[in-house]
């Protein structure tokens, strides 16, 4: 979750973020905007999950009509296209990192989302999703995070190095238990987000087990006893919890430092 700086000026403006419109683009059914979406990341992510945004700013026209899809089609202007649940919340994933994505290469990639930075991309600058303005604070906490599904905080996507990896493929509503719980799996597997110190009785979570806490304990009764579904050896329920700080750094694939 992130909290907005308190007293900054309402005077910043607010900027909207909407692509021209490519031909066609509206008449994509999903599953062709999936593979549209899919064709991106494929382009744009390698196997680590970091992100070619050199390549992105010179080309992004494909990445420009799957935003132009979100920005006319979502489940509240078009139902009949997202008949259950997961096929919602697997659009709304996709177009959240979709989202994200357009919007990093909007802002001129930063090389991070410090201070102000931060406050601009998830507050202030604003999307359209089906017809309506909306910000990506806004999105993740008014729209998303209400369909009650915890594992979406290991598939969304704010393109920085402290989120989850991101996937070379879209997310669909066919496989979307399997690939969430696959995703839980993999980001909690990483010692970056679960690290155990048996010698101090600690354990070592991301920063996102802190901002969604109420989350996760809607499904288990602490902190460990959610991560230790997805471990295939537990951490001891006693163990104090302590938190990694986050990492803003923008995932970009020649960022210094990167492996």
């Amino acid at each position: 979750m992130i909290v907005a700086p308190v007293g900054l000026s309402s005077a910043v403006a607010a900027a909207t973020s909407v692509p021209d419109r490519a031909p066609g683009t509206v008449e994509l059914g999903v599953a062709e905007w999936e593979a549209l979406w899919t064709s991106v990341l494929l382009r744009s992510v390698d196997p680590a999950g970091r992100i070619d945004f050199d390549a992105l700013t010179k080309d992004h026209a494909d990445l420009d009509r799957v935003v132009a899809f979100v920005a006319a089609v979502d489940p509240l202007s078009q139902p009949q296209r997202f008949p259950d649940r997961s096929s919602r919340l697997a659009f709304y994933i996709n177009a959240y990192n979709a989202l994200a994505m357009y919007g990093m290469v909007d802002a001129g990639v930063p090389q991070s989302l410090g201070g102000l930075r931060r406050f601009r991309f998830f507050y202030l600058h604003k999307f359209v999703v089906g017809g309506q303005s909306i910000s990506l604070y806004d999105f993740e906490n008014a729209v998303i995070r209400p369909l009650g599904e915890e594992r979406v905080h290991f598939a969304l996507n704010c393109m920085v190095v402290g989120c989850p990896q991101l996937p070379r493929a879209a997310f669909s509503a066919d496989a979307l238990d399997r690939e969430l719980d696959a995703a839980a799996r993999s980001f909690i597997q990483e010692e970056r987000n679960a690290r155990i110190d048996p010698a101090r009785h600690e354990v070592w979570l991301s920063a996102i087990f802190d901002f969604y806490t109420s989350d996760f304990l809607n499904r288990a009764p602490s902190l460990i006893a959610y991560v230790n579904r997805y471990r295939a050896e537990p951490i001891p329920s006693d163990f104090k919890v302590h938190f990694f700080h986050y990492d803003w750094t923008v995932n970009a694939r020649g960022r210094v430092g990167a492996p």
